[in-house]
């Protein structure tokens, strides 16, 4: 671990955060006395990311002139040894875009073309190094480097993924439609906040107050839905209430809560009271009993009429003397003995 190393690689400036990321692991692997060897395993598990992904990361450093991959042989069995990085400050260094030499292949003419691209890197950073002995062009990178350039027989010149060629091992439906589920809902709730505001008063072109600014102000109304359960239309009807009190627009959303906290508790003294109001139906029609037929009740009112026992005179009205007569159960004459008209 070199802390010079990683104070340089937090000072780079114009990376992507997760490359900057990569090259500050790299700085924290490099050893000033033995260089910067780290697996590509360790170094993917220092930064949480897959070793494709890492690789594409490197390439980029390797593209800005931060670094430069030296691959290394095992002299005895001629497999591929872990990589070594070349970070820019180390003497010696030359980026990888070096135009070389047409007769040999040595060379530094991409040096002069191409300045400096990090702080303390690039031409006038190198130490000076003699010409190629073939042909007295450049710096010979051989010398320079100290390794040896034949790739692995069995792996080939370079581990870095190629994305035209490598299979995709992970369907990418899902992460995809995941990113885009996420994006709808974030252009939804940029229209609810603007809807939101244009309730509470503030001009659409207005600039708008610091408490309604930024990710704080959104992350508090979000917590209206998460914890108060209130739908974004309950949210917007209970605002507009608050101007009728209270004309110019809040400060910000704090201004708020004691609102919509009253707002959710109606809402569930509501919900109580529905419910308890179709449990009391739901009762009710388990204990009311079942409706008789006109059949079933023109039997009933006949075998009163036929029997010799009292039957009141508001006993039978007319729709049930009717049933009685249409289905015979009974005969007009002994409508009549029974004194139902």
């Amino acid at each position: 671990m070199s802390h010079e190393a990683t104070n340089w690689a937090i000072k780079q400036r114009g990376l992507k955060p997760t490359t900057k990321i990569v090259l500050w692991h790299l700085c924290d692997r490099f050893n000033p006395d033995y260089g910067c060897f780290p697996s590509q395993d360790r170094l993917a598990h220092d930064c949480e990311i897959s070793r494709s992904t890492l690789n594409d990361h490197i390439g980029q450093l390797e593209a800005a002139g931060l670094l430069r991959r030296i691959p290394r042989i095992d002299p005895a069995t001629k497999r591929q040894l872990p990589t070594r990085y070349i970070l820019c400050f180390e003497p010696g260094f030359t980026p990888a875009d070096v135009v070389p030499c047409p007769e040999t292949g040595h060379g530094d003419s991409a040096l002069r073309e191409n300045p400096s691209v990090a702080d303390g890197c690039g031409p006038d950073s190198l130490p000076e190094a003699g010409p190629c002995p073939n042909s007295g062009h450049g710096i010979d990178a051989q010398a320079v480097s100290g390794f040896c350039p034949d790739p692995c027989p069995e792996n080939g010149q370079s581990r870095v993924r190629n994305p035209d060629t490598n299979l995709v091992r992970e369907p990418l439906s899902k992460p995809v439609k995941e990113e885009e589920d996420a994006q709808a809902r974030d252009a939804d709730f940029d229209r609810f906040f603007a809807e939101l505001l244009t309730a509470l008063g503030f001009a659409a072109n207005a600039t708008l107050p610091a408490w309604w600014q930024g990710w704080p102000a959104r992350t508090h109304v979000r917590r209206w839905i998460d914890d108060l359960g209130l739908s974004q239309k309950r949210i917007v009807e209970t605002a507009t209430e608050t101007r009728a009190d209270h004309p110019n627009p809040p400060d910000g959303p704090k201004a708020l809560d004691r609102f919509m906290e009253r707002a959710a508790q109606r809402d569930a003294q509501a919900t109580i009271a529905n419910a308890k109001s179709q449990k009391t139906k739901r009762r009710r029609k388990c204990e009311d009993p079942p409706r008789l037929s006109d059949d079933e009740k023109a039997a009933f009112y006949a075998k009163m009429v036929n029997a010799d026992g009292f039957l009141p005179v508001s006993a039978i009205n007319n729709s049930i003397r009717d049933l009685m007569l249409v289905r015979g159960l009974v005969t007009p004459e002994r409508l009549r003995m029974r004194g139902v008209r």
